[in-house]
Parts: structure tokens; sequence; C-alpha cells
């Protein structure tokens, strides 16, 4: 679990970039998976930890 406020699972946030395609721009795409899954909108606690999932995909 990535963001326990939102129960937002790493498998999550993959299939949120998946969704919303290919970015760039890791803020652009940091964004589009909040949006999708809502994750680091509670405490914002995950939010780093979003970041450096978001930006491990964007690498790979």
């Amino acid at each position: 679990m990535v963001c326990n406020c939102k129960q937002v699972s790493y498998s999550d946030i993959l299939d949120a970039l998946e969704t919303n395609g290919r970015f760039s721009d890791v803020l652009k795409a940091f964004e589009s998976v909040q949006e999708v899954t809502h994750c680091s909108t509670g405490c914002g606690g995950c939010h780093d930890k979003v970041m450096a999932v978001i930006s491990e995909v964007m690498m790979g």
C-alpha cells in the first residue's frame, strides 16, 4: 500500500499511469495519478512514495 488514507496500491498507480498514457514530466504524471486514484489527498504523507513510484516507472 502506497497511500494508506485512500487505499492506493503500487498496482493502482501503475494502472493510472497506463490509463492516461506516457508523460515526460513527473509532476504532470503525479497530477494525473492523483486525479484518478485520489492518492496524497488525505494526510499527504505518501507524496514522496507516490513520486518515487512514478519516477521508477518513468525511468524504466
